[in-house]
Order: structure tokens, then sequence, then C-alpha cells
């Protein structure tokens, strides 16, 4: 038995370099073909890839450096569908493509302009409906699966559109839509649309009724048979699993536990729940955790053993009854899994880390500053080289949203630290989702306070239980979460070590003007509406109040981001730098919101351990 070596926390060689986080890929989306064929699309240094595989071939790529496969609406996502040997794709021009999976180069159906998402194709592989975006006009479009005709518009008039689906006769159309000032999980609508066609066979809406609404409405999908519509709404406070009967005009609620069922639809495409002959699959989110399961349509409801992963997405099921989705671990990457048997078919990353040289997540609640329950998963330092002697670091990480959640999936920030000796705390603060919507609502007209004030509590609470080292407390995060950080150095100077902002806000007022259409009015439930709100803008913007700000700081921007312009980072910096506090700032070209590049992401990390080294390891 070798001997541990006795090193400072923060020190530790890790078996995670900054090369490994550079390298990799992301999974995005999988689906079945047939019974023996799959389908997914992953992000390659930024790029997306179609990749199929069938039966025990080798996976082989469907498009190649010509094209990128990405919904361009909003953040993106719904990159593609595939029926009867076709697969429907968005691309990063905004058009939609055709690829057959025999072979082939990809043949575009729709022209050049705007962006498109989410393609839904009719049972009869005739018309292709897909998320359109131009111009700020979003709706519902229709093309014929050859691209032969223009396309046309078939159903526009509310601000958002999202999930489209076609019952399998073709005479209705489900989906979801929303207004400004909403966000999909605040107030939306189910929509089922009737249809007729005209003499050329083209669909055309005869009638429109609303299913659902006033509530967040997630995911509609029909049945095989075509009876029922299956979503996910929040009304009784967490995210249920409905039936709408379309024969009786009923609808029924088959969950009813206190855990989301749902997600929040910050893209386009997202699936927690997939249809079967002989009933539906759903994934249930219990803390962070995930589980599997499959009710009948009767009182039967069945948990799924899905082995050592604990976060899934994108389920999807074949014609037979076969299960695929995406999957990880706190020690496992994601993977493209089926269930028979838990077969792996794709992995993300090269899984070169023995489960024991990472730290294991553990779900943590503590009381917030004002008594009230907070949420959060723990990372305790560990590597099997070095001993334990002390209190370690602790690096408090915030994600982004503000509306999201941090879950028990493979967390490569929280292990790239952990294994270095850090003691990590992903805070899950109020306002972020999987704890019902009461917990989700708290952040409202409270951004910049409850999520700050929850961080700092989280830190306390491990520093209370000698966990960590109350000199040496790190906080950061991107976005959303990069606004936290700011936000903390300003309110609660000297809490913090130092702070770690990646395209964090900076200034509210410019935020409202300058996002995307998507989030333009997200600060109206955030912050409130302007100009009536003026006053809590300003007091919730940290440039505003930057002569605050006493520790060490270190700002990552994209040069190329339209959700955050740089435009923020840099008034934070010329702000800091006009009144003599050291900030540390990089911006990286060819970035947008999210960093991409190998050697972007290789310089971040790197730069921050050598942040870290000077500001808090050998810092007094």
């Amino acid at each position: 038995m070798v001997a541990k070596q006795s090193k400072p926390y923060g020190t530790w060689e890790s078996p995670i370099s900054p090369g490994m986080m550079a390298g990799g890929i992301r999974l995005n989306d999988v689906q079945w073909a047939d019974d023996n064929t799959l389908v997914w699309v992953e992000s390659r240094a930024g790029r997306g890839v179609l990749v199929a595989q069938t039966g025990l071939d080798a996976p082989r790529d469907l498009t190649g450096d010509d094209i990128s496969v990405r919904g361009r609406v909003g953040y993106g996502g719904g990159e593609f569908t595939v029926r009867d040997g076709i697969v429907y794709f968005s691309a990063s021009d905004g058009r939609l493509y055709r690829q057959a999976l025999e072979g082939g180069t990809p043949h575009a159906i729709t022209p050049k302009f705007g962006g498109s998402a989410s393609p839904s194709i009719t049972h009869n592989n005739r018309w292709v409906v897909y998320v359109h975006t131009y111009e700020g006009k979003d709706g519902l479009a229709l093309v014929d699966v050859n691209g032969a005709m223009w396309p046309q518009k078939l159903i526009f008039g509310t601000d958002f559109v999202m999930q489209p689906c076609w019952h399998p006769s073709g005479r209705y159309l489900a989906y979801v839509a929303w207004h400004h000032p909403n966000m999909p999980w605040d107030n939306t609508q189910l929509h089922l649309v009737t249809l007729d066609f005209d003499y050329s066979g083209m669909p055309y809406v005869i009638d429109l009724d609303v299913v659902a609404g006033d509530t967040a409405i997630f995911q509609p999908e029909f049945s095989p048979d075509g009876r029922y519509l299956s979503y996910i709404s929040d009304e009784t406070g967490y995210g249920q699993l409905y039936i709408y009967d379309l024969e009786t005009k009923q609808t029924r609620q088959l969950t009813d536990f206190e855990a989301e069922h749902g997600t929040p639809a910050w893209v386009q495409g997202l699936r927690m729940v997939a249809w079967a002959q002989d009933g539906i699959y759903f994934l249930r989110n219990k803390n962070g955790f995930f589980s599997l399961h499959h009710h009948d349509l009767s009182e039967t409801v069945r948990t799924l053993d899905t082995g050592e992963y604990t976060e899934m997405e994108q389920i999807a099921v074949s014609p037979s009854g076969k299960v695929a989705m995406i999957a990880s671990s706190y020690a496992t990457p994601s993977r493209i899994v089926t269930l028979d048997n838990l077969r792996i078919h794709r992995r993300s990353n090269m899984e070169n880390i023995y489960p024991i040289e990472l730290s294991a997540v553990q779900a943590i609640d503590w009381q917030g500053h004002d008594g009230e329950t907070v949420h959060g998963l723990y990372y305790a330092p560990n590597n099997s080289r070095f001993a334990l002697d002390g209190k370690p670091p602790l690096m408090v990480i915030v994600h982004g949203g503000p509306t999201s959640q941090v879950v028990a999936s493979y967390n490569a920030d929280a292990q790239f630290f952990a294994t270095r000796g850090y003691a990590v705390l992903m805070v899950n603060h109020r306002g972020s989702t999987g704890y019902g919507r009461a917990y989700m609502e708290k952040l409202r007209g409270n951004w910049g306070y409850y999520d700050v004030e929850d961080c700092a509590s989280g830190a306390k609470h491990l520093i209370d239980q000698g966990l960590a080292d109350a000199g040496k407390v790190v906080i950061m995060g991107g976005s959303a979460g990069g606004y936290t950080v700011l936000q903390s150095l300003v309110t609660k100077p000297g809490f913090y070590k130092a702070g770690i902002c990646k395209y964090g806000i900076a200034n509210q007022f410019m935020l409202v003007q300058d996002t995307h259409k998507f989030e333009e009015r997200y600060n109206d439930s955030l912050l409130g509406v302007l100009p009536e709100a003026a006053d809590l803008y300003r007091e919730r913007s940290p440039i505003f109040h930057a002569t605050n700000i006493k520790d060490a700081l270190i700002i990552f921007q994209g040069a190329d981001d339209t959700v955050v312009p740089p435009n923020q980072s840099e008034g934070m910096v010329k702000t800091l730098r006009s009144r003599g506090v050291p900030v540390d700032y990089h911006i990286y070209d060819g970035e947008g919101h999210g960093f991409r590049k190998p050697e972007t992401i290789r310089h971040f990390y790197e730069t921050v351990l050598k942040f870290l080294d000077q500001q808090v390891i050998y810092s007094q």
C-alpha cells in the first residue's frame, strides 16, 4: 500500500487536466430510426454532427465538415427527427435538410432565411412542420418533405412556439405556445389544432383548442394509436404527467409525486416522456437524482433498473419498445445507452479515470439566512494519492439561468476542483427548478438577493461543519451565475477570497436592451417592469456599486456573445480599473454564450488554476 502524500489542498495533482476538460464531445439528442438503428447528434468543438448506428455496426457520420447540425431558434435544440430511413435536420445556416440513412449528401428543403428547429414529419411522409423564426417573428411553418414547394406559414400569432408533434392521422397537430413576458416555465398553453387538406393535399388550420394552460406545459406527445395526447403540467406545484383523451375530451393525471417529471424548456426538443405500444415511459427528477418509470395507463407503474446512472435525458422508444437515452452519473460522463443490458452506443469522453478517484455527489439541504430550506449538491475533496489534513478551500459554483438546476450528472467542473483538493458546493438557490414551482418563484423580484444569500449561507453551512476553510472561499459562475458572482462580491465584500465570472451580467438596464428575444422580457418577473422598477434595477446592477468590490476577480467573455454581450464585461472591467480595483480580463474571439473551442476551454482552466494559486492557495 502506497503512503499518501501530504500536500496543501488545492494543489493536488489531478487526473483531470485542462486539456481533458477541452476534449470529448457533447451528446445532444438520440432517436430511433427503426428497431435496429439509432441516430444521434453530437457536438465536436462546437460543430454539430449527425451519427447513425445499425445493430452491432460501428457508428458512422451522416454529415461532414461542410455543415453543422444545430437548431437555430433561441438557445437551439430540436436539431432533427427521423422517419422511414430519412433524417430531417436543422443546420447552423438556418435551413432544414433531409439526409438518407443509406448515404448520399444532405439536401436543403427550405431556403436560407431565418432559423429553424424541431422538425416533425407526418406519418404519411409528406409534410414537415417546424419552428421558424425570422426578424423576431416565431411560428410554425410547413414544407413538403422534398422541398419542392416554397415553405408556408401554418400557425403564427404567439411570441413563441415549441415542441410541435403530429397526430398519427395527420389531422391534428399539438404544440406549446406562449407570449412575452412569460418564459416557458411560467405560463404557457397546450394548443391542439384540427387540420383539413386543400386540393393539393396541403394541411390548413380549421380549428384550434387550448387543452391546458395558464401554467408551465411541457412536451406534448400523441400515443401510437392516436387516442391520447400526453403532456407535463406543473399546475399542482410539481411537473406531473397527464393524458388528454381525444375521444372523451377528458384529462387524467398519471403521476402524483413530489418530484419533477418535466424540465425547464431552455431549448427546443427536450424530452422526458416517450410512448410505447404498452404504455408510456417517463423520467423523474427528485433532488437532482433521476429514475426511469413505465405506466401502463391502468394502475401499474414500474420503476426500471438503470444501473449506475443517476441522470437521464432525451428518452426515446423504438416501434417494438426498446428504450434509448443519454445517461450519466457522478463518475460517468454522458453516454448513449439502451435499456436492454444497458448497452453503451457512444461515450462522450475517454472514461479513463477510476470512479474511486472521483468525488461522489451528495444532495444536501441547509437553512438559508432567513430560515428557509435551500438545496444543493456537495462534492468532498478526493484524491487517493493525498492525505486529508485540515480544512480545504471551498469552490461555490452557481448555475446559469437563473431558472436552472445542477443535477447528479457527471459534472466536470466539480470533479476538476474536487480532485485538486477543493470542497465543491453546487448551489440550487431559490429560483432553481427541480424543487417545485413555489421554490422556483421565490426569485421573482429577488434576483440578486436570494441567489446571493443562498450561496453565502451554503458556504457558511459547510464552514460551520468543519468541511471548508472560511478564509479560502471562491465563487464561480457563468451568465446568470456570473451575475451572482459579481453581485456577491459587491454585497458581501470580504466573505469570498476570489470570484470567477464567465460572461456575467453587470448592468441590468443594458441587458434588457441588448439580449436576444427569448430573454428580453425575463427581467419583468425577476426584477420588475421598467421604468417603474428602475431603482431596483440600479440596486441590483453590480456596475453601479463596483467600488464595493475588494476581493480578487477574474472575468472571461466571448466576443460574439449575443445573450450577454461583451459590453457587460467590458463596462465592468473599465469601471473597476478606473477606481483602482485590480481585475483580470480575458475575451475570446469566435466564442459566444458558452465556450466551445478546445483551445479556449483549455486556456480558461489553465488561467483559472494560476489565478487560484496566486489569489487563494498561496495568498495570506
